[in-house]
């Protein structure tokens, strides 16, 4: 889109030196009609409105198809709502249902997978992780919205929704992730 603008801004730059100062508005709408600029600006308006809304439909399924596995069991290993899934067990089952996208099997490894972002740029479907084995990345969820995500947290308990802000997750908090999730990003790198 910025090469569309660039090629407009030009054009009317030089519009603007070749032509008398008196130019009526006519004169420009004429030129960016010959030059066929505005169809082309429109065509790339409409195909980044169209990649917006394909990101965002993604997102929700993501977050919904998560939400249906509430109430699942944890069990170590696991990768299956029939059998129980871990942290990330989840995550990648979740991810791979939804968008197709294979994750690799353990949290530090699906952090090192992912663009890096600052927690404030959380949105949903972004990976969060946490330090509660005393080491880095060594827990995974997915963020939902309104500083709430769903992760598969512990033996004994189930897929649930949490919130960081309680001590315990903001204390061990590590880190935010993006999956590259669009046929034009580098999704290579996350299949291992």
């Amino acid at each position: 889109m910025s090469r569309w603008l660039c090629i407009l801004l030009l054009a009317c730059a030089t519009t603007a030196q070749a032509a008398p100062q008196a130019a009526s508005p006519d004169d420009f709408d004429q030129f960016i009609a010959d030059k066929g600029l505005l169809t082309r600006l429109e065509d790339v308006s409409h195909r980044v409105a169209d990649k917006a809304h394909v990101v965002a439909d993604h997102t929700s399924n993501l977050v919904l198809n998560a939400m249906g596995f509430l109430g699942v069991h944890y069990k170590r290993g696991g990768n299956s709502a029939e059998t129980g899934f871990d942290c990330s067990g989840f995550v990648r089952a979740i991810y791979e249902q939804t968008v197709g996208l294979l994750l690799p099997r353990r949290a530090d490894q699906q952090a090192a997978a992912t663009q890096v972002i600052d927690k404030k740029e959380l949105q949903p479907g972004d990976l969060v992780f946490f330090n509660t084995m005393r080491r880095n990345f060594s827990h995974v969820g997915i963020y939902v919205g309104d500083g709430k995500f769903i992760h598969a947290p512990r033996s004994g308990a189930q897929v649930r929704v949490e919130d960081m802000g309680v001590a315990y997750w903001a204390r061990r908090f590590n880190g935010a992730r993006r999956v590259a999730t669009s046929a034009g990003e580098d999704t290579a790198k996350a299949k291992q």
